[in-house]
């Protein structure tokens, strides 16, 4: 950190590192593992839906354990930092495992699933993103820095879907396209996430130290709940991020199977599609601040969140036309675009207001409880995606020639027309009782005179 206490660039492209890494692995799961789970494994999309949820709600409350580790977690490097130098290979490793399902019985096939996509999920992938997030409200008090952290977070973060999602259907079919190929292919992404991950554990550092936070006495655990609970900004903030990461959900799932099944072409066109979508996502992402320093974090993200649901509702009118496709991931991604850069801008934020009402920081349970709500909304999502597939009678195949009934091609359309609209609906209401921009200044100030008394 400089002495005026603005980030470097190299720490915040370092810092940028670990969520290119996460999303290098998490936009496998959250995208194509569900075709390779149907299409190359051939499990029903009902057992799959029926492993996310349930393991969804393991995962979310692995995500408030985590949160009261990293708030007790003591080391040299800090609270948050070590845990992304501890489990960076364990992370690469659970997530090869991820592909690996033996050829056997259906009930092995889903013990192993639902074991390994908790080991990924539950444990790895929660035990190093969570003390990520956390981190940046480590590094700096800064608001305009943290928000700089997310918008090159979440501008650096897509090329791990990139690589993820467009590079690799062309590759599984390089390598034979065959299970063989895809554990192959993702022994390629675990091991680049894992030097990504190493880099921003060794760029960057905690800062931020509060002599009255350390003075202050152990809080019991029931009193810290009773802070996060009743911060109505904490409950914002995890709708906006619950459904920031439902609308990549909805359409990373859906998209293999459009493209497969309506337009007839699952490699270059989803590849294109998605492409297109991401590319547009980091590039406005990057052009971001301008608006943000001049209209601030709940406008900016208002206004795009309305230009996203006008692109989807024009979607609507031709969901089969290819052109309607591009269109709607265009607009789309100009409209999720502010949200998605400044969404732990918010979180960061949040955590000042809840010293400020509470008189107790607390950075980890916040982004731990907010991860949360993002990962049990995620594991929704994706069970009432595949219980819809398999209720329209979708048939799983490991062939992969099979032809769909009408019932299930019309499902298809349907969840990729209709569910974004219910998430650019819930950002609008949400972000149009959101006042804490204009609070914020008023409160900076305040607590800055506590401090300086030794009072939190």
């Amino acid at each position: 950190m400089k002495e005026d206490g603005k980030i470097k660039w190299s720490t915040r492209f370092a810092y940028g590192c670990g969520d290119t890494a996460c999303n290098v692995v998490f936009g496998m799961i959250s995208t194509l593992l569900t075709l390779f789970y149907t299409d190359y494994v051939g499990i029903n999309p009902a057992t799959i839906g029926l492993i996310m949820l349930i393991s969804r709600m393991f995962d979310g409350v692995s995500d408030a354990i985590m949160g009261l580790l990293v708030e007790r977690t003591k080391s040299k490097w800090g609270k948050s930092r070590p845990w992304i130098l501890w489990m960076s290979l364990p992370f690469a490793v659970a997530a090869v495992l991820l592909f690996a399902v033996p050829h056997s019985t259906a009930m092995v096939q889903a013990v192993y699933i639902f074991v390994t996509y908790n080991l990924i999920n539950t444990v790895c992938y929660t035990a190093i993103n969570l003390p990520y997030s956390s981190l940046s409200a480590m590094m700096t008090r800064i608001s305009s820095e943290r928000d700089m952290l997310s918008v090159v977070r979440m501008g650096l973060s897509p090329f791990g879907r990139i690589l993820a999602v467009t590079c690799t259907m062309p590759v599984v079919k390089l390598f034979g396209n065959n299970q063989s190929a895809w554990i192959k292919t993702m022994t390629i992404w675990a091991s680049i996430a894992f030097i990504l991950l190493l880099i921003c554990f060794f760029k960057c550092e905690e800062k931020v130290v509060i002599e009255a936070q350390a003075k202050q006495e152990k809080i019991p655990l029931k009193q810290s709940l009773k802070a996060l609970v009743t911060n109505q900004y904490f409950w914002a903030v995890v709708i906006l991020w619950t459904m920031q990461n439902g609308i990549y959900c909805v359409i990373g799932t859906i998209l293999p199977y459009y493209c497969k099944y309506i337009f007839h072409n699952d490699t270059w066109m989803y590849s294109t599609l998605y492409l297109t979508e991401t590319l547009i996502i980091v590039v406005a992402t990057f052009l971001s601040p301008m608006l943000l320093k001049k209209y601030g974090k709940r406008n900016m993200s208002l206004a795009g969140a309305c230009l996203a649901l006008v692109g989807q509702l024009i979607f609507c009118l031709n969901p089969t036309n290819f052109g309607f496709m591009v269109f709607s991931c265009v607009i789309r991604g100009l409209g999720l675009a502010p949200l998605n850069s400044i969404v732990f801008g918010f979180l960061g934020d949040v955590v000042e207001f809840g010293q400020w009402k509470n008189h107790i920081r607390q950075e980890s349970l916040i982004f731990a409880g907010s991860s949360v709500g993002m990962k049990v909304g995620a594991g929704l999502t994706s069970a009432i995606i595949t219980g819809l597939l398999s209720i329209s009678g979708y048939i799983s195949s490991t062939s992969g020639a099979i032809e769909q009934p009408d019932s299930a091609i019309r499902m298809i359309i349907n969840v990729y027309r209709f569910a974004p609209l219910v998430v650019w609906v819930s950002v609008i209401i949400t972000l149009s009782l959101y006042k804490l921009d204009k609070m914020y200044p008023m409160i900076m100030k305040e607590l800055t005179e506590r401090e300086a008394k030794g009072v939190l």
